[in-house]
């Protein structure tokens, strides 16, 4: 009987040995560390903990942190919790199932790939902006020439917010030429060749053309054969800041406006002619790049914490369940005051990991972040990675970052401990 604890000792003994050179040793080391100076021969005392607090990218990290804390946990568990319940009221849950969880298999580089890629500004390349460009195509009608501009000494001039306007007056009798430039190619498919217009009783006329003949040739300001029509441009006549009178060109480039109203005006080809075509949204921006990488997070980990939950959800038992819609319960209110608190113990655990886990994220923020928003972005890991081995190294404040992370992770962990002892005095 006394050698049993001597022969526990030495099974023990390599697994402790193990634990003390991975666990034990790096924490003492990045303690002693994290109280000396960048070259390690100074002894710095907290200071290293002060300067963490007064460095703007350091406090930018903290506070995405909370962000992460609090957002993405919370959202993957919801997401499990619906989808928990959800695929068991459906014919292929299980399917489905394998699906939400399938992302779990990919590993963080690689996703990190594939969102920089969804979240790429080009919609041709971008799927998040491909669908958001053709939702907002679908209401807004795009620019029918997008950075088209005058010609050099034509008579339209900017007036402000992209729009040009005539110099001069226009009357009747007297067509108006409106010669543009810079027209994409793409924007000429199926265009005809421009006509002048030709003089109109009672009516103002005019024609806007591309004022450019392939290969060179040509005469400034008029209307060549070779030369295409734009057709769709919007022309409005203004007199005293106000539109009395529009139009629209048609095939071959030509619009008429009615005399009365557009006599002694100014033409005007409003910003909207020329806007440039929408490109979507600036998914990785300083603005929403935080939000955009914890929705690559989500994409990936809902799927763990929907079997977790469903795995809870399978040992509820269905006599609560029966018993309460028996008695009149609707569904929600089932979901609410049955399913739920039965589940509260599963719920926990999922929310407790995730929290752990993303106290420690770093291959997606990195990855997914362009420099251009990488500061936007920081975490309190991708914050201790730059300290202690990117451009500015400075291994004291990165051993100072790294023990703020852990007593950030140790509270958790207790939380998490604790209610396991509880569970298995039960």
């Amino acid at each position: 009987m006394g050698a049993r604890p001597w022969l526990a000792a030495v099974f023990l003994l390599p697994a402790m040995l193990l634990l003390g050179a991975l666990v034990v040793y790096p924490i003492v080391f990045s303690v002693h560390r994290s109280l000396f100076d960048a070259s390690g021969d100074g002894f710095v005392g907290l200071d290293n903990y002060g300067a963490m607090f007064s460095d703007e990218g350091i406090r930018t990290a903290l506070r995405n942190n909370v962000v992460w804390v609090v957002v993405a946990p919370t959202v993957s568990t919801a997401l499990g919790l619906i989808f928990a319940v959800l695929t068991e009221r459906i014919r292929w849950g299980t399917a489905f199932k394998l699906i939400v969880f399938m992302p779990m298999a990919i590993s963080m580089l690689a996703a990190g790939i594939i969102f920089r890629l969804v979240y790429d500004q080009a919609p041709e390349r971008g799927v998040a902006n491909a669908v958001w460009v053709g939702v907002h195509d679908t209401f807004a009608d795009p620019a029918p020439f997008p950075g088209a501009k005058p010609r050099p000494r034509a008579d339209l001039k900017p007036s402000g917010g992209g729009a040009f306007t005539t110099g001069s007056a226009v009357r009747s009798g007297s067509p108006v030429l409106l010669p543009l430039v810079a027209v994409q190619p793409g924007d000429l498919r199926g265009a005809r060749s421009a006509s002048a217009a030709r003089p109109q009783p009672g009516r103002i006329t005019g024609t806007a053309w591309l004022d450019f003949t392939r290969g060179g040739g040509g005469r400034p300001n008029a209307v060549d054969g070779s030369e295409k029509a734009l057709a769709g441009l919007r022309v409005e006549a203004v007199r005293g800041g106000r539109v009395v009178a529009s139009a629209t060109t048609a095939a071959d480039g030509t619009f008429a406006l009615p005399a009365g109203k557009a006599e002694g005006a100014r033409l005007r080809l409003p910003a909207g002619n020329f806007a440039e075509a929408y490109r979507g949204v600036d998914w990785l921006g300083p603005a929403l790049v935080t939000p955009a990488i914890i929705g690559s997070y989500v994409w990936m980990w809902a799927g763990f914490a929907m079997v977790l939950i469903a795995a809870g959800l399978a040992a509820v038992p269905r006599e609560l369940l029966e018993a309460a819609r028996v008695d009149g319960a609707g569904e929600w209110q089932v979901f609410r005051r049955i399913t739920v608190p039965l589940l509260a113990p599963v719920l926990v655990v999922v929310l407790v990991t995730l929290m752990i886990n993303v106290l420690k994220i770093f291959d997606l923020v990195y990855i997914i972040a362009p420099g251009s928003s990488i500061r936007s972005a920081n975490v309190l890991a991708l914050q201790l990675f730059q300290s202690s081995f990117g451009t500015d190294v400075d291994e004291g404040l990165g051993s100072a970052i790294a023990v703020f992370l852990l007593l950030l992770v140790l509270p958790v962990m207790y939380v998490n401990l604790r209610r396991l002892r509880k569970e298995r005095r039960r």
